[in-house]
């Protein structure tokens, strides 16, 4: 899906803290964190729930009810694109766990269409893509919007280990550059993308729509 390649054009840094991940050794917490990102609830629907959010199905309006922190609603549009609608998480902590999300808005190419022609102000994010800043109704109008995939980069960095205790199996690996591997799970609606030279991205769609983000991958 071309507009998921807009979650990695938006973050600029990243949080420079701990593990992410700490040992099971030592002392534990009495309390049992939830909202975890390896934490996917798998609905009687064939749904999943993650962040206590539901890809494809929760609004905007619930993620700011599930999610702390501020959030920035714009279109991102880069050249030969008709953009998308992404809500931005510069700091989120889920659970005692820090990291940037990115949240992709269903819209139709006439509403980003639209938006542009009422937008407030327009910003160059690099020398291609830029940021829509939308109008006030349009942003309102957002409040509504579902959440058609998440992405998560962690602030610290994961290995295989870490990922294969948390996660589970993948179904199915795929290396598509010499310090780059993704592990798919179909049934989880998840890609986690594991950067030996970079940050982690995991990415949460809807089960049903896990085709956008594997075809790209295994694309000629």
């Amino acid at each position: 899906m071309k507009s998921l390649a807009l979650f990695v054009a938006i973050i600029a840094a990243v949080l420079a803290l701990p593990l992410l991940f700490p040992s099971d050794a030592g002392k534990q917490s009495s309390l049992v964190e939830t909202g975890l990102p390896w934490q996917i609830e798998l609905l009687p629907d064939g749904a999943t729930r993650v962040f206590g959010l539901t890809p494809g199905r929760s609004t905007l309006t619930d993620a700011r009810s599930a999610l702390e922190g501020d959030v920035q609603v714009a279109l991102l549009v880069t050249p030969g694109e008709t953009g998308a609608v992404e809500a931005y998480y510069e700091n989120i902590t889920v659970g005692p766990l820090a990291g940037k999300m990115v949240l992709s808005l269903g819209t139709t190419p006439e509403q980003r269409e639209q938006m542009l022609g009422r937008a407030r102000k327009v910003k160059y994010m690099d020398s291609s893509t830029r940021r829509i800043e939308l109008s006030e109704d349009d942003l309102a109008q957002m409040a509504t919007a579902v959440i058609v995939a998440i992405a998560y980069i962690p602030s610290a960095n994961l290995d295989e280990q870490i990922v294969l205790q948390r996660f589970g199996v993948p179904a199915e690996r795929i290396r598509n550059s010499e310090h780059r591997e993704h592990f798919l799970y179909p049934a989880k609606g998840l890609d986690l993308q594991l950067d030996a030279k970079g940050k982690e991205l995991l990415q949460y769609v809807a089960p049903k729509d896990f085709a956008r983000l594997r075809e790209p991958l295994v694309a000629k």
